[in-house]
């Protein structure tokens, strides 16, 4: 199951009182995705399959930038992987971002992974560190208060 996550991440997480299929319901749609993920960035595209791709913009050096790329993993009731790279001035590669779904108990374990900052080379400490401070749960919280 999964994708391996790479030492070099940021991690946050939210245990939600449902199934993992309830919460994957939220994962089925552009306009599902959109109410709860798009918080501190706008969800632009989102194709729920396999192969599919998300795209999303933030606000930044005073315009809008878009980054995403294709989904890796589609595994429904379990995990989301996407490709993660900028538009324009991007990385040289990309880092993946990873939504993870595991049951616990009655409850649905949420966590939320941006990682393969390694494959930076020397620049992967200050990115990490960046996006460490960058990621919010917010996102999670809203997908809780849906659910």
């Amino acid at each position: 199951m999964g994708i391996w996550i790479s030492a070099l991440h940021v991690r946050r997480s939210s245990l939600i009182r449902a199934t993992a299929e309830r919460v994957w319901q939220e994962f089925t749609s552009f306009e599902r995705l959109s109410a709860w993920f798009g918080r501190g960035h706008q969800l632009e595209a989102y194709e729920p399959r396999l192969g599919g791709r998300i795209l999303l913009s933030v606000e930044a050096d005073g315009g809008k930038r878009s980054f995403g790329g294709p989904i890796l993993i589609f595994e429904p009731a379990r995990e989301l992987t996407f490709s993660n790279n900028w538009e324009l001035g991007g990385w040289p590669v990309p880092t993946l971002i990873t939504l993870r779904l595991t049951p616990l108990f009655d409850a649905c374990h949420v966590e939320l992974f941006h990682h393969g900052f390694e494959r930076l080379g020397a620049d992967a400490g200050a990115e990490l560190q960046d996006y460490e401070s960058g990621w919010h749960s917010r996102h999670l919280e809203a997908l809780k208060a849906i659910v």
